[in-house]
């Protein structure tokens, strides 16, 4: 079973959401990485679900959506696409995982997460 392990909010001015967001809502925001601005919406006495804002893309520029975690997002890709999923970026390789973007037959996008097999 997927979990969800997160959200990403997506702008063009992701400096500019992530002070709104900090300033606004006391969310923590962490130093960018790759474009993408890691936060944490809680703390030990209530809890909350941490995500990130990134620099969307020039064709998906916009939008918030789920990050869920599987154990293989090569099978989840290909199970997506069996039942009406589009991939929108394909599996894409970072230090310690890989992620991928889909929209859903509905219209809804979303992020697959794996981690990576640590040896």
């Amino acid at each position: 079973m997927a979990k969800v392990i997160g959200f990403e909010m997506s702008s063009q001015e992701p400096e500019k959401a992530a002070a709104f967001y900090s300033k606004v809502f006391g969310w923590e925001v962490a130093e960018p990485k790759w474009d993408y601005w890691a936060v944490s919406t809680g703390s030990e006495e209530k809890f909350g679900i941490d995500g990130g804002i990134s620099k969307g893309p020039n064709d998906f520029p916009f939008g918030t959506r789920i990050q869920l975690e599987v154990d293989s997002i090569d099978e989840a890709l290909k199970k997506a696409q069996e039942f009406g999923g589009r991939i929108v970026r394909e599996k894409m390789e970072f230090d310690d995982f890989y992620l991928a973007y889909l929209v859903d037959p509905a219209g809804i996008g979303f992020g697959l997460y794996e981690k990576k097999q640590m040896i």
